[in-house]
């Protein structure tokens, strides 16, 4: 289908951007476009305004700090997946960007648009919800710093005010802990139908604490809590009981891909196989 009208205007800086949002009050950011596009085919989205932030380089970096890393909200799947600075410090996080989309949506997708999209099948804020990941946004008010476990409220819905920009994504690092990711899906191009994220550190061959992060489980991407808290002392032969409590506190949704029933025994299996990978065990 074709998009309704829209007007468009391009940021040069992201306080050009905060300006320009402030003149509709239907506007609308465009980064890499892979998230907003496809709604506009469809006229599931209608901004009257497109601000176009594609093209502001300062927003494009990933760096080390003393904590962890942090990375610029245009930065691009691909160029997170083959960053060795990334792989070392936050390697789930540089899996994760690698198995988003196929490669051509991989080199235009921005892991800020991601983020802000509030897509709850995506892979990277399940990640990110997992490793306690900050968002720094920008408005008129100035720079604010928003918690992954506050930033999702609903499909498609942020923390982001309307005149707020996502500028960069704060990743603690977790020396010694393990990580895997499961994704279960028709096709390498689809959204997960269930998505998971462990990150699990060890003590004496028991797990000391787990964080697990849920796609596509709820109107947002979740932490298995209940999970988590069921894992804590566990060793390889409770990581099948600690998994069975996967469903607490989801919401999914039936679709053409799956039922409601069948992503919460999905869930089950998923659950477990991280942790059991993410321990090292085959």
């Amino acid at each position: 289908m074709i998009p309704a009208a829209f007007d468009y205007e391009r940021a040069d800086s992201v306080e050009h951007a905060v300006e320009l949002l402030g003149t509709h009050e239907e506007a609308k950011l465009l980064a890499g476009g892979h998230s907003l596009l496809p709604l506009m085919r469809l006229r599931l989205a209608r901004p009257a305004l497109i601000v176009d932030i594609d093209r502001l380089s300062d927003l494009d970096y990933m760096r080390e700090t003393p904590d962890g890393v942090e990375i610029g909200a245009l930065s691009r799947m691909a160029a997170l997946a083959a960053d060795p600075t990334l792989a070392l410090r936050c390697p789930l996080l540089a899996h994760v960007c690698g198995v988003v989309g196929d490669p051509q949506v991989r080199h235009r997708a921005t892991i800020g648009g991601s983020v802000a999209h509030g897509d709850p099948a995506s892979d990277p804020p399940a990640a990110l919800l997992a490793m306690d990941a900050e968002f720094v946004v920008r408005g008129p008010s100035g720079e604010r710093v928003v918690p992954a476990s506050e930033f999702f409220i609903s499909v498609f819905e942020t923390a982001l005010h309307p005149q707020e920009v996502l500028t960069a994504i704060r990743v603690p690092a977790a020396a010694g802990a393990r990580w895997n990711y499961q994704k279960f899906h028709r096709r390498a191009i689809d959204w997960a139908i269930v998505g998971v994220a462990a990150v699990v550190e060890r003590d004496d061959g028991t797990i000391a604490r787990a964080r697990v992060g849920l796609a596509n489980m709820g109107s947002t991407p979740l932490r298995a809590s209940a999970v988590e808290q069921a894992a804590v002392g566990a060793d390889a032969g409770r990581l099948a009981a600690a998994a069975e409590h996967a469903p607490e506190g989801t919401s999914p949704v039936s679709d053409t891909n799956a039922s409601a029933e069948y992503r919460m025994e999905l869930s089950k299996v998923l659950v477990r196989r991280a942790l059991e990978q993410a321990l090292g065990i085959t």
